[in-house]
């Protein structure tokens, strides 16, 4: 028995589509059914592990998240908290569904931005530590405009808790601060740029500075001997604000040394009213070494030898998901070039600053051998 021979397809015919893969009626229900507030929900109940803030961040009630959660666990099947007194805590199965659900939150935001607005053309919004900025940010701008000078970048400061708050919110494009909780960190990145310590500021012509520094006049930047601690607490303090990390530093070093309150005490976070106290003034300020790295290097302002440890980390703080945009991503390569030339400029300042402490204490030591 002879077999036909194949005949090839005419080429008038029309193409034989593919075969598509078989849907899943059940999945295909269930993605029907799931709304925008269905994930919203979940994700502020995660992110912050109870049903009261969540429906506080959601300005809704608690009853109603209790719903929406119970709809959420009713179509996939799942339960995804275990709720006790401690507030709610993530299931196996929420752990794997958060990923995801984050994912599509954030495209969809991203999907509307690029509808609403083109890109590249709102403001570059951008939060950043009181004392961090006057010694970082300003590379940083200027470096950005050569790549952008016609975009406009609108710098906020304040506490590292708000910022990293107003990140999450979508109120800020990225942060320029500090390590937050994790609670707070859900759903956000940090990346290391450089760490500083805390100095004590004081203006040049101090007494105190005076008394333990007679070459005061001739080295702005750092004063040659550590001053009896006894002899700080008469004279009014500048501290950052309670709850801060570098206001634990600060009150770290002073219970170490036994170093009472000052004859006064103003806390705060404002640089400019910082400075303003120590030049009027005979305030000591504890604040991070950059924020006042330019009076420091314009002999404006000195400090006192001790450095106050641990150092803290200063960090690039940014949402998980891909950065929109060429500007934002050309922000954070001017910030990243701007830490890399920080870095290796305090590198080499520890090396001049160590040479210099040691010749003192030789000269220091000479004079005392003299007859």
């Amino acid at each position: 028995m002879t077999r036909a021979p194949s005949i090839p397809p005419s080429p008038d015919a029309p193409p034989v589509p593919p075969t598509q893969p078989q849907r899943d009626p059940s999945r295909d229900h269930t993605l029907g059914r799931i709304r925008l507030r269905h994930l919203q929900c979940f994700l502020a109940v995660a992110q912050l592990g109870n049903l009261r803030r969540a429906a506080e961040a959601l300005s809704i009630t608690q009853p109603a998240v209790t719903k929406t959660l119970n709809e959420l666990e009713s179509l996939l099947g799942q339960q995804l908290f275990v709720r006790g007194r401690m507030g709610a805590t993530l299931t196996d199965e929420a752990q794997a569904f958060m990923r995801h659900a984050n994912d599509s939150v954030n495209a969809l935001g991203l999907a509307v931005d690029s509808v609403l607005r083109q890109p590249d053309t709102a403001p570059l919004r951008i939060g950043v530590l009181p004392t961090v900025a006057p010694s970082f940010m300003p590379g940083v701008l200027q470096a950005f405009a050569l790549r952008w000078p016609r975009l406009t970048v609108r710098v906020s400061t304040g506490r590292n808790a708000t910022l990293v708050e107003q990140l999450r919110s979508r109120e800020v494009d990225a942060v320029i601060g500090r390590l937050s909780d994790p609670e707070l960190m859900a759903g956000l990145s940090f990346e290391p740029l450089y760490a500083e310590p805390l100095v004590i500021v004081l203006r040049p012509g101090h007494a105190l500075r005076a008394a333990t520094n007679p070459d005061a006049k001739k080295r702005a930047v750092v004063a040659a001997a550590e001053p009896a601690w006894s002899e700080m607490s008469a004279f009014p303090f500048v501290l950052p604000l309670p709850g801060t990390l570098i206001r634990q530093v600060a009150d770290g070093f002073l219970s170490r040394h036994g170093i009472g309150p000052g004859a006064s005490l103003v806390e705060t976070l404002d640089t400019s009213l910082a400075r303003a106290l120590v030049l009027q003034g005979d305030h000591l300020w504890f604040t991070p070494l950059g924020a006042v790295l330019p009076d420091l290097q314009a002999g404006t302002l000195a400090r006192l030898s001790v450095d106050l440890t641990p150092e803290e980390a200063v960090g690039l703080i940014l949402r998980t998901e891909p950065l929109a945009g060429a500007a934002a991503q050309a922000f954070v390569a001017a910030v990243r070039a701007q830490a890399a030339a920080r870095r290796e400029a305090a590198k080499s300042q520890r090396t001049i600053t160590t040479g210099n402490r040691s010749r003192a204490k030789k000269s220091i030591a000479g004079r005392r051998d003299e007859p």
